[in-house]
């Protein structure tokens, strides 16, 4: 069985913990604040401004053996560059101080995320990497169309404010076919086990940001 398809099979669980964060429900309700959106937006910009880095760290951690794929994060990089600066944009449209929010501090939650990830890296495979990315972009793509959407219509909100959702949406789908392809060339059972282990942490540490959304007042007010 190729790789992604592992992938799909094998996190069921964790992203059903993910997609059934109470905050994610109640913006498919209609039930969310401009609080809300903007502490997303939030925690997002202090994980998102992560992903260069993490991404130079992987490419220089990929043995030799692996030029292939070091070849294809430097694609990431290109492509993922100056993202956190659409989310500060997206949270100045909301009526937040942008600068105040770079200078903030991330939730535990999101600061356990990008910490295990640096840690990964690091400590076990640079290929545990790429189950975040499958984390990140498959589950941006199932929802951020429809949540920004919902949040549109209920907040009122201009279109300068959802340019982070709407560039991980349905226009993101080239990025997962191309992600796709890159695992199934994957073809080591156990290089695939890292990155499905990976994945599956991921889907919780991502959840639990999710789920943590609210509850740091200094968070909100930052926003």
């Amino acid at each position: 069985m190729n790789l992604f398809t592992r992938l799909e099979q094998e996190t069921q669980a964790e992203k059903a913990y993910l997609i059934h964060a109470p905050i994610i429900q109640q913006v498919f309700n209609g039930d969310f604040t401009l609080d809300d959106y903007s502490a997303f937006l939030c925690e997002a910009y202090h994980h998102v401004k992560h992903t260069v880095p993490l991404l130079m760290a992987t490419g220089a951690a990929l043995p030799e053996s692996k030029e292939w794929l070091r070849a294809a994060v430097a694609e990431y990089i290109a492509e993922e560059l100056g993202h956190q600066e659409w989310i500060l944009n997206d949270l100045a449209a909301c009526g937040a101080d942008k600068e105040q929010v770079r200078a903030g501090q991330p939730a535990a939650a999101t600061e356990l995320m990008v910490a295990y990830a640096y840690d990964a890296i690091r400590r076990k495979n640079p290929l545990c990497f790429f189950g975040m990315v499958f984390v990140l972009e498959g589950t941006s793509i199932a929802l951020a169309d429809n949540a920004a959407a919902m949040i549109k219509q209920k907040l009122s909100l201009p279109d300068a404010a959802f340019s982070y959702l709407r560039s991980h949406g349905s226009l993101d789908q080239e990025h997962i076919v191309f992600f796709r392809d890159l695992m199934n060339n994957i073809d080591d059972k156990s290089e695939q086990d890292v990155i499905i282990h990976s994945a599956k942490i991921f889907f919780q540490l991502y959840a639990n940001i999710f789920r943590t959304l609210g509850n740091a007042g200094t968070l909100v007010e930052a926003a």
